[in-house]
């Protein structure tokens, strides 16, 4: 099985030869915590102008706020000095384009698993489901009222990032 790995095993071996510990804490220097997708287009550091160190990113299929999201987002706010969210999805999300049903269709005619006991979460109004899950956020018991909450849209073919949702607004502030 450790064949399946041997690319990322060797390049993590020259990476380790040019590795400089640059001695980060493992709190959010900007205080800043992004929910993203897991699209390999997106690379949210660059995208915000950020470094290492200086965000908590949690990513999903569809950037989407759910309870283990929570759970990380208390955690961060908490211990790790996030007072700032940002949830961003993006333009050509594939979890914007299907149903869950279809989802759980293509996986049993690819691969023959009936994933039916699993919600994939998959987005019909985009802009609906990123107020919803800003108010996930802006209403959790476990957060801070006055915690800064705004959802975004990220344009994959211009890297253009617009304010969709002021999480202000969602809860009438």
């Amino acid at each position: 099985m450790i064949e399946a790995f041997s690319d990322v095993l060797s390049a993590n071996q020259d990476y380790v030869a040019r590795y400089r510990d640059p001695h980060l804490e493992g709190r959010a220097a900007r205080g800043l915590g992004v929910v993203t997708c897991m699209d390999s287009r997106i690379e949210p550091l660059a995208m915000l102008g950020l470094d290492k160190g200086d965000a908590k990113i949690l990513r999903n299929a569809g950037a989407r706020v759910t309870e283990d999201v929570l759970r990380t987002l208390v955690l961060a706010v908490h211990l790790l000095a996030v007072d700032r969210v940002m949830v961003v999805a993006h333009t050509d999300c594939r979890m914007a384009k299907v149903t869950d049903e279809q989802v759980h269709a293509d996986i049993l005619a690819g691969s023959g698993v009936d994933t039916r006991s699993l919600d994939f979460g998959t987005i019909i109004d985009q802009r609906a489901t990123l107020a919803g899950d800003v108010l996930k956020i802006r209403s959790s018991p476990f957060l801070p009222a006055e915690l800064a909450v705004i959802g975004c849209v990220y344009d994959i073919q211009t890297g253009r990032l617009t304010v969709e949702v002021d999480g202000a607004e969602v809860v009438g502030d």
